[in-house]
């Protein structure tokens, strides 16, 4: 676990939990859990942070700050800002939601949905004049790619979508499922 400094210590409660949480949740979405302390150290930040003040107040090696920082940047989701009278590099964090979600799915769409898809396709093009691939093989790999790729063009879908209109739509949740006839309504035994 990351060391705890006295800085980290002189954070408000929530901002401690927060910054520990955002970490814990990285490691299980397979980001570097100091990755995604610093991103989250810097989304809560007040002002740009050096990578001192980062190494500092999280604890973490300032070889690890900076490696770290890169791997923000790549994501796009921190980006290095002047501050007037200091020549040393200072960060923030994207602090739109919307935003930072959108480049994170992006990121993650090209690392991994996009080589599923290729993937997927390679398998069905080799197996379909394999006698050695079942029926069965086949049309699991058939129904993983037509999973995939519907999540693919749903993902497009959604790239078009204003950030209002989606949070609208995710808000008509209930309203949507009660619609469509799934929920409580729908689990409930005809008499």
């Amino acid at each position: 676990m990351t060391e705890i400094t006295h800085k980290f210590d002189q954070l408000p409660p929530a901002i401690q939990r927060f910054i520990l949480q955002w970490g814990d949740m990285g490691g299980q979405w397979g980001v570097n859990r100091t990755i995604a302390q610093i991103h989250a150290l810097l989304y809560v930040s007040d002002r740009p942070l050096n990578a001192e003040d980062i190494a500092e107040t999280l604890g973490v090696a300032r070889s690890n700050v900076s490696n770290s920082l890169k791997e923000l940047q790549a994501w796009k989701i921190v980006k290095r800002v002047p501050v007037p009278g200091d020549r040393r590099d200072h960060f923030a964090a994207e602090d739109d939601v919307w935003e930072m979600a959108m480049r994170i799915a992006s990121i993650r769409k090209e690392r991994e949905l996009n080589p599923a898809l290729e993937t997927l396709e390679t398998c069905l093009a080799e197996a379909e004049n394999d006698s050695r691939v079942s029926a069965t093989q086949r049309a699991r790999l058939e129904a993983m790619q037509e999973f995939t790729g519907s999540m693919d063009r749903w993902y497009e879908q959604m790239l078009k979508v204003p950030p209002a209109t989606l949070l609208r739509m995710i808000k008509m949740g209930n309203t949507i499922v009660g619609l469509l006839g799934f929920g409580a309504r729908a689990q409930k035994p005809e008499t």
